[in-house]
């Protein structure tokens, strides 16, 4: 009998040893199979999840975030005890225990679900923290035994490769719970609009309670089972040492209170901001853009922000109105139910702070409107006056007599309220509550750059009326003939080659031969008269065309193109001698940047949006500003002597010639074609710009330390109307921004450089002047060429010695 049982005993335990290998060989054969072919895991040791990227104004106010997840990446030592607590009680309590899986975990599930057989409840998981990593990182979410069979096989090897910690801050930094957040610092902020640090009890576990399905534990759809939950992971707390039990009882208690994220204040400058992702993504990339987690500190200045978007709009709607009546943005049935058909009217883009109103009577008083809130008012005949019927060619047709000669019952149109009559002197009284203004958004369109001259920071851009209406920025991507703006160029030319302010250039009728089948080419000037030698200053502040030309002839078209290249206004310019009269295409920013050059005395500066560019863990992959500095990181002040920082800006020209295009420029301003910007009432210089048949109007100037452009024009280039000039529309807006700009700055001159001979002249002959002459000025000379009598006159063919013609003459 003992035997048999002997033979018995050792017959079962050869069977368990058979089947023990076996099963043992059959998972080594599964992780075998399985095992092949699997995701690098040693990526995770060096991942970066995706972060997103920010965009500050150079006050530190957030421009433009950018990212493909809303995510903010908080190191595991960063994350409060409680957070962490939370997520392992509901999660994965033996998650620093076990090895990857928790077998114990598995059986207890197992034994779990065989008990619900049958019944309506869901199949309970036993996937560790890890196996969540590995099914995130590594694998996809695929319902399937081979699935799982991976997802174990790749968190032992995980766990081999990586601490714990790391394994967990990967976790909590990825996973998705829900309103838009990826990993809890992004959930703390959306759900409760506070930091990880400052989470309750209750708010730490109800963000642990969402990683399995958040939509099931929606706080304001599923507000019971989400308490719930919350509960249970509280409990957990209490079960496994992390929370005492009053003070879970206390937790239990607490209402579920979202209150969304805090609201954050974003700048608008649309422009600029689409400027720099554009920028961004050329040199970093569109996924380190959108991933990377880049701080980007820009060189926006918000205060000159807004007066350049302010004027730029003020100005083309000014403008606009100065042309006429285009009609009515829609219309509707008048009569009985008027305001739900007007609240149908799409909104136009761009209409800002306008509002949308339908007119319900006109009579010659002027217009009762209604408004989609069932609101009425009424615009009085003195705001509507304006809106004369526009024609061909930007012109006006008769003038309004009555409010119903531009508004019939029906149409919808863009009003504004108004306290008083536009212009209206102090004192002078009020409209009543209810009063608006018609308005009219404008066709025309424009662009504003502000920088400065010495470093090219922009501080300013307005691309267009309105980001909304059109995307299309065009201070950086319009390519637009600068007409006369571009003569400084020209002129900067002639001084180089050993002209002065004071050398005579004849103003008569000038032609030239084009070639075989292309006519004769004869300018003019734009009053078509002609006014014969005059001194070269008096060519550019009167924006003589005629005097250009000739002067161009002279020198040499080639000398030209070098001055425009130098100064990067064009990448290459054509010798020929229209080019003279800025027929070669150009940005507004690059002319800008070029008269900016100008004005800091001849130097080469790049125009930059950008201050410095730092990577998710806060090291400087750029910065405009290259010099090096060591003295100037200096943490205490100790007496020491100033830090000495090397300019090394490229020399485009010498100094004593730049100054003389400056104040030639203030002369623009001072008593040329420029004069209407003389009333901001500091020291200014500038340049007009107008081409051919009106259609680009240009006004690019600078005080001594802001340089600033104004383009007005078409985007299908088109006249701007009879008469219309870059001193007629750009110069007021160059006028209105510098005025505010520099509002609360003492005037500052220009300054000098070493060298410069003053002399008093004849503003009229640029003779030097005599006792008694009225009509003086102070022009800059080089030393040794100031005017002692009598010059010779520049009249195209004439080179007067001395002058420095190189390989110049006719092209």
């Amino acid at each position: 009998m003992k035997r048999k049982i002997g033979i018995l005993l050792v017959s079962v335990l050869g069977l368990v040893t058979l089947v023990a290998g076996a099963g043992g060989f059959g998972i080594l054969y599964l992780f075998w199979v399985y095992g092949r072919d699997l995701p690098d895991y040693s990526q995770l040791a060096d991942y970066e999840p995706p972060v997103t990227t920010r965009v500050y104004a150079g006050d530190g106010r957030l421009l433009a975030d950018y990212a493909v997840e809303r995510r903010m990446f908080v190191p595991i030592r960063a994350i409060p005890r409680p957070v962490v607590q939370a997520f392992l009680a509901a999660e994965d309590k033996n998650f620093y225990s076990h090895p990857g899986v928790d077998l114990m975990g598995v059986v207890r599930a197992a034994l779990t679900n065989l008990r619900n057989l049958g019944t309506s409840r869901r199949p309970v998981g036993a996937s560790t923290i890890t196996q969540q990593v590995a099914k995130n990182f590594l694998l996809t979410s695929e319902i399937s035994l081979a699935r799982k069979i991976k997802e174990a096989i790749l968190s032992f090897r995980i766990e081999r490769a990586l601490t714990k910690d790391r394994i967990l801050e990967l976790y909590l930094n990825e996973i998705y719970l829900g309103y838009g957040s990826y990993g809890v610092a992004a959930a703390a902020l959306n759900y409760f609009g506070k930091s990880l640090d400052e989470l309750t009890l209750a708010e730490a576990a109800y963000l642990a309670a969402l990683p399995k399905a958040p939509n099931n534990y929606h706080p304001v759809r599923n507000r019971e089972a989400a308490i719930a939950r919350r509960n249970w992971v509280i409990e957990r707390m209490v079960e496994d040492g992390y929370a005492g039990a009053a003070e879970a009882r206390a937790a239990g208690r607490m209402p579920l209170a979202v209150s969304g994220p805090p609201e954050t204040e974003i700048y608008s400058a649309e422009y600029f901001a689409e400027e720099v992702r554009r920028e961004l993504a050329q040199r970093y990339g569109e996924r380190m853009l959108y991933e990377g987690g880049l701080a980007v500190r820009t060189t926006l200045s918000p205060r000159l922000q807004d007066i350049a978007q302010a004027t730029l709009q003020e100005g083309l709607v000014a403008y606009d109105r100065h042309h006429g009546w285009r009609g009515s943005i829609d219309r509707i049935e008048p009569g009985a139910g008027w305001a739900e058909r007007l609240h149908r009217v799409p909104r136009p883009d761009g209409l800002g702070a306008w509002r949308l109103a339908v007119a319900l009577v006109a009579d010659g008083e002027g217009a009762e409107i209604g408004f989609a809130d069932g609101s009425t008012g009424r615009i009085p005949f003195a705001e509507l006056a304006w809106a004369r019927p526009r024609r061909d060619g930007q012109r006006l047709g008769p003038p309004v007599r009555a409010a119903a000669d531009v508004l019939v019952p029906g149409d919808v149109v863009a009003v504004e309220a108004v306290s008083q009559p536009e212009g209206a002197k102090e004192g002078a009284a009020p409209y009543p509550p209810g009063t608006f203004a018609l308005r009219q958004m404008p066709e025309i369109e424009g662009a504003l750059v502000a920088l400065d001259p010495h470093t090219g920071r922009v501080l300013a851009m307005a691309g267009g009326y309105s980001f909304q209406r059109s995307q299309f920025n065009r201070a950086t991507q319009a390519l637009r003939q600068p007409g006369s703006a571009f003569k400084p160029f020209v002129y900067l030319a002639a001084l180089e080659a050993g002209l002065t302010p004071s050398t005579r250039v004849l103003d008569a009728p000038f032609v030239i031969d084009q070639g075989p089948g292309l006519g004769k080419w004869k300018p003019a000037n734009y009053t078509n008269r002609f006014y014969g030698p005059s001194p070269m200053r008096m060519g550019i502040e009167k924006s003589r065309n005629l005097m250009t030309v000739r002067l161009a002839q002279t020198i040499g078209m080639e000398r030209v193109a070098s001055v425009a290249e130098r100064f990067a206004v064009v990448d290459a310019l054509e010798p020929r001698l229209s080019m003279a009269l800025g027929a070669g295409e150009t940005t507004l920013m690059r002319l800008t940047a070029a008269f900016a050059m100008l004005d800091n005395g001849g130097k080469r500066i790049e125009p930059t949006l950008i201050d410095r560019v730092q990577d998710r863990h806060g090291r400087t992959v750029f910065r405009h500003d290259a010099r090096e500095c060591p003295d100037c990181r200096a943490a205490v002040w100790r007496d020491q002597s100033v830090p000495e920082v090397a300019d090394g800006r490229e020399r485009l020209t010498d100094p004593i010639s730049a100054y003389q295009i400056v104040s030639m420029l203030q002369g623009v301003v001072e008593r040329g074609t420029g004069v209407r910007v003389k009333t901001v009432g500091k020291p200014l210089a500038g340049k007009t710009g107008t081409t051919n048949d009106s259609r680009d109007a240009w006004f690019v100037g600078f005080s001594p330390d802001l340089a600033v452009g104004v383009f007005v024009g078409f985007d299908e280039p088109r006249t701007l109307g009879p008469a219309e000039t870059g001193s007629s529309v750009a110069a007021p807006i160059f006028r209105d921004f510098m005025a505010r700009a520099l509002a609360d700055q003492p005037g500052i001159p220009f300054r000098i450089p070493p060298g410069v001979r003053l002399v008093r002249v004849d503003a009229e002959s640029g003779l030097p002047a005599q006792p008694g002459d009225r009509n003086v000025l102070l022009e800059a000379f080089r030393p040794g060429t100031e005017p002692e009598g009598e010059v010779a006159v520049i009249d195209g063919g004439y080179v007067p010695a001395g002058l420095d013609l190189g390989t110049g003459g006719l092209y």
